[in-house]
């Protein structure tokens, strides 16, 4: 479970892992390098995800800072990415963002451009491609949404029997539709609302 801070404040995140949250979700970069820095203390038990844009100008801080950017849909950023990442940390862990509900509006790649860019991910060094995330548009009942998390599961299956073999993230699911995820193979979830409470 990825616990989204985004907006909240430090305080909130220490809190959250006082009672067992490791893993926290941010969309913007200043905001979570503040975060970041305030909570130096406990860097070595946070994990921190990137789920926001990013911008080719803010890669170097974030290659530098966080463990996880699951935002990934262009190869410029990627090798950005990966040239910027500090020798003496693990490689960074990237998942592809896809628009699965092809939304003019959402950030992400089509599906049918996977097969293409997800090798040329794979393969660069200082990265670690993990796997795909997506964000689907709000669906009405349980059945509708399930669709797109299942479509974005048989997508990494897809590119397991193309060869990437180590691919092991489904990061899908927010609190609204958590469970639809959940019951497709979610294997990373994104809740905010539901530990942080509503956001101001």
């Amino acid at each position: 479970m990825l616990a989204v801070s985004k907006t909240c404040a430090a305080e909130a995140v220490r809190a959250a892992h006082a009672a067992g949250a490791r893993e926290f979700g941010e969309n913007y970069v200043q905001e979570a390098l503040d975060k970041i820095a305030a909570l130096a203390d406990l860097r070595g038990e946070l994990q921190w995800h990137l789920i926001g844009p990013l911008q080719s100008n803010k890669t170097r801080v974030v290659a530098e800072q966080f463990d996880w950017v699951h935002t990934v849909d262009r190869l410029k950023i990627a090798e950005r990415l990966s040239a910027q990442r500090p020798a003496q940390l693990p490689p960074l862990n990237v998942c592809l963002q896809v628009n699965v509900s092809g939304e003019a509006s959402k950030s992400g790649i089509a599906l049918d451009e996977l097969t293409v860019l997800a090798p040329q991910v794979a393969a660069l060094p200082r990265l670690r491609l993990r796997g795909l995330m997506a964000i689907p548009e709000p669906a009405a009942d349980l059945a509708a949404q399930r669709l797109p998390h299942r479509a974005l599961a048989q997508a990494l299956a897809a590119l397991r029997t193309q060869g990437l073999v180590g691919l092991d993230t489904l990061s899908m699911g927010m609190s609204a539709d958590l469970e639809a995820a959940v019951l497709e193979g979610a294997t990373l979830v994104r809740v905010g609302t539901a530990i942080f409470g509503a956001r101001v």
